[in-house]
């Protein structure tokens, strides 16, 4: 039976590769993963373990640190006298971060958030690499990260300009510049490198954020730790150079974890789709190979014996296609790296890693969900009774759908429907998003039950046109695509799976971006915001009073708060103000506008729900410049239609309150008949003499989420794409054996007169039938997910179907399935007609 078995296998070397593809896209696209976040990981841990080796002691912080609650932490210069009087020390430095705003060339900060400030040690202790030029030597001197340098048109020799934490303007030499490595929040937003002293004046930190330590020759890092931790006691957080290359390792490594979850994700879709293809392939091998397998019952083989080569015959496919797979695998990693670090993604640079997990992970899924694929129909060849091997045609089964089948699939759609109402009328957010997924898994599997059922109605309406274009052709494939309900649903259900996932994030995408901007009209009501790059910090009021003497602009709104303690209890609240035109009338939910008086104040819903107030009553509120005062409550209003501070006073009540503060943001309309070219033009000119002052537009703002949309909708959309992929292979390799099963079939045709053009486009209407019917399930299934989805992330939702994209995914589909066809219909029309009606 093992040479039977390895004899057909090398008789069939097309079958067993187009088998193994598919199996083996779905191990490359796991493998491909492990290999990515491995390398990456690797990585990291080289980086960090070669800045620990520069340093053999790290001091931070501890929860008893210094610092108010709303900063961050810091040692101050006391504690980093104590480390230096520490015995077996060689050196200690103190770190500095903070924020110095960069000036781009055109005197606006750049970025939309401020770059960090951050101090350059001197001497072994510096662990920074400047790539070009040399580290600051003085107070005048400063360096630029890479990018931002890039980003902006830097170059070494420059004069650049820094605002320091006052936003006061410092010019310095630009005298080098430098690689922020694996710091995700430098690289995000950009770092200029100081001198210590220096650093600390232009970001006004009061201390260190670390301190790192060198020990002296013959003293070990664990000493130097122990005698570093007596000396300060507690409050500290004191670790050796290792283990603190070991935790910032482990710190990425979580980042890590999530990518590899998210693309394992993808890759399980893969790899069920491509589990229903292989199930596919071998029932129908099974089904063509009755004679053979009657007559090896005949010549004295077993039940266990037959069903052995088949369970042979998979194992082997599994191993051939999981081998390959590993290889594909390895060279999806490779590419994935070499993309990212062409898009100067902060990746480390290491060479491509294949650990030894990753090749075990790769045999074993393949191995495993191959083997599990063929059981049944290996069960189904026990069954075949010798008397079949006399039989001159195969028999062909006529599909009944059982009371079994009927009551598992009732069973699934019912709880799966109950699931998805659970999860649409609980709250919105992840539990709720979870409920209808799981939901969406359960009706899925009442579809994939009731699958050979749909296929009759299904393949009728997908092939009523076709049978009409194209004749005798297009009605025999209509025929047969529903002959057997069993194989077309298995076939179809796998493309099903490709088209449902991308028709949910089609929709879902399209539903989002129309539900933001329906929120967005509605918190932006204006055509332009201004606002400090950085959130704590204000705009001087004279800027909204030059806005409102440009004649291009109208209605200036200037928005101003502060944080105080509201109700006497402990907590804080906003507590702001506003300067706008006579005719400002913000939406109220009770109340009125014109009771807002001095000892007075309007209140947000949700913080007046949080107080226990309402109109008429009263509040206390603690003030800076007048101490508590009592305030009445005269109108309540939903912030999302309101962009008020939750406690809103009068104007010249909150100057009293709380002195001259700035403006947090000023909202501006164009006037009437003015272009917005010409209307923007007037903001940026109020707004240039303030570096910090960043204009937005709705316009941008709209266009940003856009485009993470459409990115994120790209990417998805690629991943989904190797399912697609992978059943249409199951579609060729279907049609591939179908065709040879219907040898004889076929030849009859042409010999009643089916020419040879006409039986390609009878197998080519064919697959495009069954990809119409995968995509019609899918569809459906799409969007009625989207939908529950949708809802279960926001409130309001204005629900948007992309018809032409759902229609695309359709035609692609039908494509996709004709493309497939190519090969089997050509094979099918060059075959002898009598050496076919011979060989039958």
């Amino acid at each position: 039976m093992l040479r039977t078995t390895l004899a057909g296998l090398r008789a069939h070397r097309l079958r067993l590769l187009l088998t193994s593809l598919a199996i083996a896209l779905g191990v490359g696209f796991i493998a491909g993963t492990f290999v990515l976040t491995d390398t990456i990981q690797a990585g990291y841990t080289e980086k960090f373990a070669a800045a620990g080796d520069r340093i053999d002691v790290a001091v931070f912080p501890g929860k008893d640190g210094e610092g108010r609650p709303d900063e961050r932490p810091v040692l101050s210069d006391a504690v980093l006298e104590k480390v230096r009087r520490v015995d077996g020390l060689a050196d200690a430095q103190g770190l500095v971060r903070g924020t110095a705003a960069l000036l781009g060339k055109d005197g606006k900060a750049a970025g939309d958030f401020p770059t960090n400030g951050v101090s350059i040690p001197r001497g072994a202790l510096n662990r920074t690499v400047i790539t070009a030029g040399a580290a600051p030597a003085d107070g005048r001197q400063a360096v630029l990260d890479d990018n931002t340098a890039k980003k902006y048109g830097f170059a070494v020799g420059d004069t650049i300009a820094v605002l320091d934490s006052e936003e006061v303007r410092h010019e310095f030499t630009l005298v080098g510049l430098f690689d922020v490595g694996l710091d995700q929040e430098l690289a995000y937003s950009g770092a200029v490198g100081f001198t210590t002293e220096t650093a600390r004046a232009m970001t006004g930190a009061k201390g260190f954020g670390e301190i790192d330590a060198l020990a002296a020759e013959g003293t070990g890092q664990q000493e130097l730790r122990d005698a570093v931790a007596a000396a300060l006691g507690k409050g500290f957080t004191v670790k050796t150079g290792e283990d603190y290359a070991a935790d910032m390792a482990q710190a990425n490594g979580a980042d890590n974890r999530m990518i590899t979850l998210g693309l394992l994700l993808f890759g399980v879709v893969s790899m069920f789709v491509a589990a229903l293809v292989i199930y596919n392939t071998f029932n129908i091998l099974v089904a063509q190979r009755t004679r053979e397998m009657a007559l090896l019952r005949c010549i004295g083989a077993t039940r266990r014996q037959v069903f052995g080569s088949v369970v042979l015959e998979s194992a082997v496919v599994g191993l051939v296609s999981s081998v390959l797979g590993l290889l594909l695998g390895y060279g999806l990693g490779a590419g994935a790296l070499a993309v990212l670090r062409s898009l100067d993604a902060p990746l480390p640079s290491s060479a491509v890693s294949l650990a030894p997990r990753t090749i075990a992970v790769g045999l074993v899924i393949g191995l495993v969900v191959t083997v599990g694929a063929a059981l049944l129909p290996a069960r189904s060849a026990t069954r075949v009774a010798p008397i079949a091997a006399l039989r001159t045609q195969v028999e062909e089964h006529t599909f009944r759908a059982g009371v079994v089948r009927v009551v598992f699939a009732a069973l699934f759609l019912l709880a799966g429907g109950g699931v998805t109402a659970a999860g649409l009328v609980m709250d919105a957010g992840q539990a709720a998003l979870l409920a209808v997924m799981a939901g969406g898994a359960l009706v899925f599997l009442a579809v994939l039950i009731l699958g050979p059922v749909l296929v009759r109605p299904l393949s009728a309406f997908a092939g009523w046109l076709p049978a009409r274009l194209f004749g005798v052709a297009g009605r025999l494939a209509t025929d047969n695509s529903r002959r057997n309900p069993k194989r077309s649903a298995t076939t179809t259900v796998a493309l099903t799976v490709g088209v449902t996932l991308m028709t949910l994030i089609a929709v879902l995408t399209g539903t989002l971006r129309e539900t933001y901007s329906a929120k967005l009209d509605e918190q932006f009501p204006v055509d332009y915001m201004v606002q400090p790059q950085d959130w704590d910090a204000q705009l001087p009021r004279a800027l909204a009073e030059d806005l409102r003497s440009r004649p291009e602009l109208t209605s200036v709104l200037a928005l101003r708060g502060t944080t105080a303690e509201v109700g006497g209890k402990g907590a804080e609240y906003e507590v702001g103000t506003f300067t706008a035109a006579a005719d400002f009338r913000p939406e109220l939910e009770s109340g009125s506008l014109g009771e807002l008086r001095p000892g007075t104040a309007m209140l947000e819903e949700g913080a007046a729900r949080s107080l226990g107030v309402g109109v008429g009553d009263r509040v206390p509120v603690e003030t800076k410049e007048a101490g508590t005062v009592e305030l009445t409550v005269v109108a309540l209003f939903d912030r999302e239609s309101a962009s008020l501070s939750e406690v809103t006073v009068p104007e010249r009540e909150f100057d009293r309150y709380f002195g001259a503060v700035g403006d947090s943001r000023i909202m501006v309309n164009a006037r009437d008949g003015v272009a917005l070219e010409r209307a923007r033009a007037a903001v940026d000119a109020a707004a240039q003499p303030y570096p910090t002052a960043k204009v937005a537009s709705s316009t941008d703002i709209r266009g940003e989420f856009d485009e993470a949309l459409d990115m994120m909708l790209m990417i998805i959309t690629g991943l989904l794409g190797l399912a697609v992929l992978i059943s249409l292979l199951g579609i060729a390799n279907t049609l591939s054996l179908s065709v040879h099963e219907r040898t004889r079939e076929s030849a009859l045709l042409r010999a009643l007169g089916l020419t040879r053009p006409q039986l390609r486009r009878m197998l080519s209407v064919e697959a495009l039938i069954l990809g119409l019917i995968g995509a019609l399930v899918g569809v459906v299934l799409g969007v009625v997910y989207a939908w529950a989805a949708a809802h279960t992330l926001t409130n309001d939702v204005h629900f948007e179907v992309p018809v032409l994209q759902v229609l695309a995914f359709m035609a692609l589909s039908g494509l996709a399935g004709v493309v497939a066809a190519v090969l089997p219909a050509r094979r099918a029309a060059r075959a002898s007609i009598v050496g076919s009606l011979a060989s039958g």
